[in-house]
């Protein structure tokens, strides 16, 4: 499945964050749906309303993110 891209810089590594502000590296599928990089880990607890943009200063809902 394709990943999203950031509409501001075109990559495709965001990070979402918790309650204590600890943040998990993810992508985002071409169904909107944020996906951790690794396998193994939870989004449990994590908001997944917003995601961080790694290239840039780029932030906001997946859902504004480019095919």
């Amino acid at each position: 499945m394709k990943n999203l891209l950031c509409p501001q810089c075109d990559i495709h590594r965001f990070h979402v964050k918790n309650q204590k502000s600890e943040f998990m590296v993810v992508t985002v599928n071409s169904n909107h749906e944020v996906v951790p990089i690794n396998p193994d880990d939870s989004l449990e607890g994590y908001d997944l309303s917003i995601v961080y943009c790694l290239g840039c200063s780029w932030q906001g809902s997946p859902k504004r993110l480019k095919h």
